[in-house]
């Protein structure tokens, strides 16, 4: 509930959370048509009682809707009464986005939707969208996604803001405004030069009618009672003069530090790696005929994969959630043995960025984790300088990271791979911006453009596998 004011809507919004964290409900349940479903059987079974219709309310075509809207969404042949605690996280999004269709809600709001749904899941929703009459509220950091929308708010601790438009159009009055900014920082920087330099004479003049009014006195001609007088008039306006000249420095110092606080929170951290020390095209890992399979004589792929991955590739690893992505990854950095096949490794480093960052869920306070990363034995105020820049200021370093956000996680581990001076040779990242806000995804967009090594990369993510300028992919 909220602390103040309140909440009004003509009908009940549908909700699409961004943690699924049903366990125990059935497909039915968490589709809301447990009910529906069992006055249904009750019914075809032979029951008569009055309560049972009521509940169906002539939803004779549940069940077959149900089902068709799980089909919809890639859903085929899942038991309605099975438990939903056995699916994905994506499949788990898949199940109440096949509520819309049964539903018809007049208000749906998303949270994330497109975390972990695969690209084919993700077009589905992205068709939705762009056809629904609906009022759709979404929190997403899917560039591909907000920019369908045609209204964007940005919530900020200073309050909630509109811009018209999609993202694309808040990112250009976002850089006008910066440009803006820039320009008011110039304009107060130069007020402030005037006014000091306005202080200054003031003050040169002060001191030159005190020399002449000295040399006066010593020349006499003039009564000393007037001499005094004229003095302490002259040294009272002076004073006047430099008090005013004061505060409209001190002013301009308040407007332009305000100015350039409000400039360093728009600021994105940098993060940049130096250049791998392998040469580029060096070979760093040959598969052949690979295969891998959980169950006995079952494969995970139809067909065996032959690859070839060379330094300075960036290979983007494609396919619908449960195709064995991230099993092929750990295949090809020798975490599984292929059941088929071989694999051939040459010596190189890597650093693998999951989309919860597990290196970091750790019960470490901040800075306890960036000691940890210290090898080069760095002084402790470098540390703290590494911390900083990573805008994690002097008051978050004794937070645990346990309890950092999926954006805080990914800038201290980069931050920590800085102060350890460790340059992987390959980047592999699995999902990496699904918990990220946006703000933390153009990060992590950015270091990786500028990354001069091997990235192999599963996302479904299509904004950022342009942004970071993927050389080949392999679909599976």
């Amino acid at each position: 509930m909220p602390s103040f004011g309140n909440i009004r809507t003509e009908s009940k919004p549908y909700y699409v959370p961004q943690q699924i964290n049903i366990k125990e409900q059935t497909i039915a349940e968490a589709l809301g048509v447990s009910e529906k479903l069992n006055a249904l059987n009750a019914i075809f079974g032979g029951a008569s009682e009055q309560v049972y219709y009521d509940t169906l309310n002539d939803d004779w075509e549940v069940e077959n809707r149900c089902r068709q809207a799980l089909e919809y969404w890639g859903l085929e042949g899942i038991e309605l009464d099975s438990s939903i605690s056995l699916l994905s996280g994506g499949e788990k999004t898949k199940v109440l986005l096949a509520g819309l269709a049964l539903h018809k809600p007049e208000i749906v709001l998303l949270d994330e939707p497109t975390n972990h749904l695969d690209l084919s899941a993700r077009k589905i929703l992205y068709e939705y969208i762009q056809n629904t009459k609906t009022t759709v509220v979404v929190v997403s950091h899917d560039v591909s996604l907000l920019n369908l929308l045609d209204t964007t708010y940005e919530l900020s601790p200073k309050g909630i803001r509109l811009y018209g438009g999609n993202y694309d159009f808040y990112r250009e009055q976002k850089e006008i405004e910066d440009r803006s900014l820039e320009q008011q920082i110039d304009a107060e920087q130069t007020a402030l030069r005037v006014a000091r330099k306005k202080a200054q004479e003031v003050r040169e003049r002060q001191e030159k009618r005190t020399s002449q009014g000295e040399r006066s006195k010593q020349k006499g001609g003039i009564a000393r009672i007037v001499m005094n007088a004229r003095g302490n008039l002259a040294e009272n306006s002076s004073a006047k003069l430099r008090e005013k000249h004061s505060n409209i420095i001190d002013n301009t110092r308040q407007r332009l530090s305000a100015l350039r606080d409000r400039q360093l929170q728009n600021t994105e951290l940098k993060i940049d790696f130096e250049d791998t020390k392998l040469h580029n095209g060096k070979i760093l890992i040959s598969a052949h005929e690979l295969n891998f399979g959980y169950v006995k004589d079952k494969f995970l792929w139809q067909s065996p994969i032959d690859i070839e991955i060379r330094s300075g590739d960036r290979i983007h690893i494609r396919g619908n959630n449960g195709c064995g992505k991230t099993t092929f990854l750990k295949l090809l950095l020798g975490e599984l043995s292929p059941i088929q096949g071989k694999v051939i490794r040459s010596d190189f480093s890597y650093v693998y960025l999951d989309q919860e960052y597990e290196q970091v869920n750790q019960p470490l306070t901040v800075l306890e984790l960036a000691e940890q990363y210290n090898k080069d034995n760095l002084a402790d105020y470098e540390i703290k300088i590494r911390l900083n820049r990573a805008l994690f200021p002097l008051e978050s370093w004794n937070k645990n990271c346990q309890t950092l956000s999926g954006g805080e996680r990914m800038r201290l581990y980069l931050c920590c791979l800085m102060i350890s001076n460790h340059i992987p040779d390959i980047f592999v990242l699995d999902e990496p911006t699904n918990n990220l806000d946006l703000s933390s995804l153009s990060i992590l967009m950015e270091t990786i453009k500028n990354y001069r090594g091997t990235v192999l990369i599963i996302s479904h993510d299509e904004y950022f596998i342009n942004e970071i300028g993927v050389t080949n992919s392999i679909q599976l």
